[in-house]
């Protein structure tokens, strides 16, 4: 059993930066960031691999940047210029698999809310 703790989020401004941290309680082959806006689908922003293979959702493609530290289990998401349509709750995930497979994320984080104003 893996346990993740998220740390960062909060409210900022439209073209803001804020960057969300995840610690892991143990080394697991795959690390992300999902989010879950009110009334849609949960979606994955962007994962990571131990070796460092990435994928990112299109619509944050060039404002995102995803990035581990092996040794500490910990996982970061920055974000910049961020827009209104960011707001979400967001949650970190692991899983023993690696990027694209289809296969279900084994842990998820309790989430953290992200606001961004207009």
């Amino acid at each position: 059993q893996v346990q993740l703790v998220e740390s960062g989020g909060g409210l900022v401004q439209a073209g803001g930066s804020l960057r969300l941290s995840c610690a892991a309680s143990g080394s697991i082959f795959t690390m992300g960031w999902f989010r879950q806006a009110p009334g849609k689908q949960r979606e994955l922003v962007a994962g990571i691999t131990s070796n460092g293979r990435t994928k990112y959702a299109r619509s944050v493609n060039t404002r995102f940047s995803i990035s581990r530290d092996n040794a500490k289990n910990t996982v970061d998401l920055q974000m910049n210029s961020l827009k209104p349509e960011d707001t979400a709750v967001y949650y970190c995930a692991a899983t023993r698999w690696p990027l694209g497979t289809g296969n279900p994320w084994d842990y998820w984080g309790q989430g953290t809310q992200v606001t961004i104003s207009s």
